[in-house]
């Protein structure tokens, strides 16, 4: 006597299971499954505790003040928080903004008298130290801990050692005579003044960039692939998905955002320190988290990163404007830390419960 398994998705009386991707979900359901609701959250009560106690924070100058510090931040913060979602981090990001930076001015102080050699010799190098990473995690299988760490301290010591070796200091002979300089601050360093209040170019690459990862994440199939690759990476690969492609692909995402901020760095004052950038990679990765971003991977988004840097960028001129002594910086980072990573896992068991 032979019994027959009730078909996969069948009820045990018979009837069949209702698709859950065909139930209809409620506008607030699909809220609070939004990764970057905590940090949204978080941003309007940063938001209202410097508008109550610094009384200059709402006026149309501290505004792009505050714009153009999480612009600087954000910029990296996007591109940390795919990767992040990818399951992987990047120690080495902000000091290969430095790197970049220093890049384009030495060799185009150097070798050449246009700066847009420079910055295209730049642009291939620091695309290369990202596949160097990405390649690097994937054929070794050791964490992205230990990769990105080496590359970190390794760019740490070329930074500063070819910086002396090349200039004699510990900064980068002046570029702002060279030809090309003017096109390349007007699109790396500008400004523009709306309604009176002065904007910088960096706003429009960071705004830029929040929506082309967000549309990358939302879709495309790579945007997919980066959520399968975060969540489980062996799962992935049994369905066809080519992990170790998407993830040297994130990680030169990473480098060439950092050549943006490198370019950045260099044309809005025309010489770079060596010792530039180290302990940034700390903030873009705390601002990824604050927007949502999971430590583990697969869940988080480009969105949510923007604004953790916007709250960033808030809290930095928050205290200035307030007249605190800025040493509290660090301990409201920490603060917001913490908070938002409670607030982030109750809102996702909230959306968890609800579903």
């Amino acid at each position: 006597m032979t019994t027959t398994a009730p078909p996969v998705g069948s009820k045990p009386d018979g009837g069949a299971e209702p698709d859950e991707r065909l139930l209809r979900t409620s506008p607030l359901r699909k809220l609070l499954g939004r990764p970057e609701l905590g940090s949204v959250v978080g941003a309007v009560a940063v938001f209202l505790f410097f508008a109550v106690v610094a009384d200059s924070f709402l006026r149309g100058s501290s505004f792009g003040t505050v714009l153009y510090a999480a612009s600087t931040i954000g910029i990296m913060a996007v591109p940390v928080a795919l990767l992040m979602i990818g399951g992987e981090f990047d120690l080495s990001a902000g000091v290969m903004v430095t790197s970049s930076a220093l890049i384009s001015s030495m060799f185009s102080y150097q070798m050449t008298a246009n700066v847009w050699v420079g910055v295209g010799v730049s642009l291939l190098v620091t695309l290369a130290l990202g596949a160097f990473n990405g390649v690097m995690l994937t054929r070794t299988k050791l964490p992205s801990f230990i990769i990105t760490l080496g590359t970190y301290l390794m760019l740490i010591g070329l930074n500063l050692g070819l910086t002396k070796l090349i200039s004699g200091t510990v900064s980068t002979k002046s570029i702002g005579d060279m030809e090309g300089f003017p096109s390349a601050k007007k699109l790396f360093a500008s400004e523009w003044t709306v309604g009176g209040v002065e904007l910088k170019v960096t706003i429009l690459w960071w705004a830029v960039l929040v929506a082309l990862a967000t549309w990358i994440l939302l879709r495309t199939r790579f945007g997919n692939w980066i959520f399968a690759a975060g969540g489980n990476a062996d799962a992935a690969r049994a369905v066809g998905v080519p992990v170790m492609r998407t993830k040297i692909l994130l990680y030169m995402g990473v480098a060439f955002c950092a050549w943006v901020s490198g370019q950045h760095l260099l044309f809005s004052f025309d010489v770079v320190q060596s010792g530039e950038g180290v302990g940034n990679e700390l903030i873009y990765i705390i601002a990824a988290v604050i927007g949502g971003c999971l430590i583990t991977g697969g869940y988080g988004s480009a969105i949510g990163a923007a604004v953790g840097a916007f709250i960033f960028g808030m809290t930095s001129k928050g205290i200035v404007y307030a007249e605190w002594n800025p040493d509290w910086f660090k301990f409201f980072l920490g603060a917001m830390l913490l908070l938002a990573t409670l607030l982030n896992a109750w809102v996702r068991k909230r959306a968890e419960a609800t579903r």
